[in-house]
C-alpha cells in the first residue's frame, strides 16, 4: 500500500475528528459557563434577599416570597431619622479613603526600597514585615488604645486612622511585583539621568497601576468593614463608622430587621461604586498575579 494510499482515508477523517472536537470543546465551554452562572447567582442571594427585605413594610418583614407583596421605603426613613447614618457614611468614608491612600503611599517607597536597594539584613528586615502579616490586629488593639488615649484622641475620627500608616499586604504584594518589573527600563531610566523618586513615581508606578488598583480596593473594603476597632474607641454616634451604627439596631429586646437592611444596604452602595469603577483593572490584575 502506498503512502497516497495510506494518507487519503485519514485526510477524509480529519474533518469528522475536528467536528468533534469543537463540539466537546463547546460542550465543556457551555457546562463551564452554566456553573459560573449558579455560583454567581448563589453569591449575589444574600445581597439581594437584603435589599428586597429592606423595601418590606414591618408587618412583612419576615415573608419568605422573592419579592414583596408592597413595596415601602420607612425602613429606609427610619434609619435615616434613628442614627446619624450620613454622618457616619461620610466618617466611614474618609477614615477608608485616607487608609488606603497611606498604605498605598508608605507600601510603593518600602516596596521599592526592597525590591531595587541591597541594604545589610534586607532579606531579615523583609522576614520580619512579612511576619506582622501574620499577627491579628486584636494582638496590638490594647497598646494601640493605650498610646491613643494618651494623646487625647478618643473618640475622633484621627484615632481610627493612626494604627494603619502601613500595611505588610501592601508592601508584599508591591514588592513581588516591582521585582518582576523589567530591568532594563529601570536601567535605561537611570541612563537618562532618572534617579530613584522619578523611576518610582514616573516609571514603575504608571506600569503597575493593575495592581495599585486591586490592592486599593481590598485594603478599602477591609477598612470600611472595620468594626472592632471603632468600636473600641468611638464614644458618640457623630463621630463613629456606619459598621457601628448597623450594631445599634441589634439589641437584646430583639433586631429592628427592616432598619438593619435598609442601613447595609446604604453602606453597600459606595462599595458597589467603586468597584464598579475599578473592575477593569481588578480582573486585570487578579488574572495577572494569581490572586484567585
Amino acid at each position: 500500500m502506498t503512502t497516497e494510499a495510506i494518507s487519503r482515508p485519514l485526510a477524509a477523517a480529519r474533518p469528522r475528528l475536528r467536528r468533534k472536537t469543537a463540539e466537546g470543546v463547546g460542550i465543556n465551554s457551555a457546562a463551564g459557563h452554566l456553573v459560573m452562572v449558579l455560583l454567581s447567582l448563589f453569591c449575589l442571594f444574600p445581597v439581594y434577599w437584603m435589599v428586597v427585605t429592606s423595601l418590606r413594610p414591618a408587618n412583612a418583614i419576615f415573608e419568605t416570597s422573592l419579592w414583596p407583596s408592597s413595596v415601602s421605603l420607612d425602613n429606609y426613613a427610619y434609619a435615616l431619622n434613628a442614627i446619624p447614618i450620613v454622618g457616619m457614611l461620610i466618617n466611614t468614608f474618609i477614615v477608608s479613603i485616607v487608609v488606603t491612600v497611606i498604605q498605598l503611599f508608605t507600601g510603593l517607597l518600602a516596596a521599592y526600597a526592597f525590591a531595587r536597594w541591597r541594604f545589610r539584613f534586607d532579606k531579615l528586615v523583609y522576614t520580619a514585615v512579612a511576619l506582622t502579616w501574620l499577627v491579628p490586629f486584636q494582638v496590638v488593639m490594647i497598646p494601640n488604645y493605650l498610646l491613643v488615649a494618651q494623646m487625647g484622641l478618643l473618640d475622633s475620627v484621627v484615632a481610627l486612622i493612626l494604627p494603619h500608616f502601613a500595611s505588610a499586604l501592601a508592601i508584599l504584594l508591591l514588592a513581588q511585583s516591582m521585582r518582576g518589573f523589567p530591568k532594563e527600563v529601570v536601567e535605561a531610566a537611570r541612563m537618562d539621568g532618572a534617579r530613584s523618586w522619578r523611576i518610582l513615581w514616573e516609571v514603575m508606578t504608571p506600569n503597575l497601576r493593575g495592581t495599585i488598583a486591586s490592592l486599593a480596593i481590598l485594603i478599602f473594603i477591609s477598612t470600611w468593614n472595620e468594626y472592632f476597632w471603632p468600636l473600641l474607641l468611638s464614644r458618640t454616634a457623630e463621630n463613629s463608622v456606619v459598621q457601628i451604627g448597623i450594631q445599634m439596631f441589634m439589641t437584646s429586646e430583639g433586631n429592628a430587621w427592616g432598619p438593619l437592611m435598609a442601613a447595609s444596604t446604604m453602606a453597600s452602595l459606595p462599595i458597589l461604586i467603586i468597584y464598579i469603577v475599578l473592575q477593569r483593572q481588578v480582573v486585570q490584575s487578579f488574572m495577572k498575579s494569581g490572586i484567585r
